[in-house]
């Protein structure tokens, strides 16, 4: 980790393509403007945005990032937008949704399913896999009518990225397993990506608790059977990181605050 840059629980990365400059997620709050200073990266150039999902430490620096650029399209699944809360250690149900008054907006692209933006980039969603769920999905909530349910995660969404012969699949927090994320791109791709970037979602923030070591363990060797280069961080936790490593070895590695990769 740079300890010259702000941190907080959020994801936001800056990503250059042959096409694009482009954002993945917007971490939690304007941190975002501080450390893009920091690291000599121009927000106001960003021409496309992707927000993963609809909760606050990935689409809560959005405000902050429009402040500073007027041209960025930003794409969001058409559920984004809902209610979403999770459990405190006090009981509370916590808002963690994105903010609703930046609605309307006709920057941002509302989309579902499989979205080809162009020849280098593609979204998905409606992941149905139910292997190996995180149990910190029991902590996490979205508002149907006037009760709160489980979150089924169908605001989550994924980015695909096709450049010089690779496919780097981008994932947010994997809310819906990062074992059934690739099966889903499996299937409709027949092939496995050649990189994974994103969180796991194998520690519960909330709880304070990280998934079972055993579940951890099944992932891994789930993940190392792909072939893929995996590189995570914000929600799988230093400690479930240890645990894929000693299984995965070479072929995962952690990302932290100012981390630059090169593919």
């Amino acid at each position: 980790m740079d300890e010259d840059l702000g941190c907080e629980h959020g994801l936001s990365l800056y990503i250059e393509t042959n096409n694009h400059k482009m954002l993945f997620d917007t971490g939690a709050s304007d941190l975002i403007l501080e450390n893009a200073r920091k690291m000599q990266v121009d927000l106001s150039k960003v021409d496309l945005v992707v927000i993963s999902h609809g909760h606050c430490d990935h689409g809560g620096g959005l405000r902050a990032f429009m402040s500073v650029n007027s041209k960025a399209k930003i794409y969001l699944n058409s559920k984004a937008f809902g209610d979403y809360y999770s459990n405190r250690l006090n009981g509370e149900k916590k808002y963690i949704g994105i903010d609703k008054t930046l609605l309307p907006n006709d920057r941002f692209i509302l989309v579902d399913g499989q979205t080809e933006i162009d020849d280098e980039l593609e979204l998905f969603s409606n992941v149905k896999g139910n292997k190996l769920k995180p149990s910190g999905n029991q902590d996490l909530f979205m508002k149907v009518d006037s009760l709160l349910v489980l979150d089924d995660f169908a605001h989550e969404q994924n980015l695909i990225i096709k450049e010089n012969g690779n496919i780097v699949l981008v994932a947010g927090c994997a809310h819906n397993v990062i074992v059934n994320i690739l099966e889903h791109f499996h299937l409709n791709k027949n092939r496995q990506p050649s990189y994974v970037i994103g969180g796991f979602h194998l520690y519960n923030r909330s709880a304070g608790r990280y998934e079972n070591p055993s579940a951890i363990a099944d992932i891994g060797t789930c993940l190392l059977s792909t072939g893929a280069m995996f590189y995570t961080c914000h929600c799988t936790g230093i400690k479930a990181y240890e645990s894929l490593k000693s299984i995965m070895t070479d072929k995962i590695e952690y990302l932290s605050t100012g981390s630059q990769l090169i593919v």
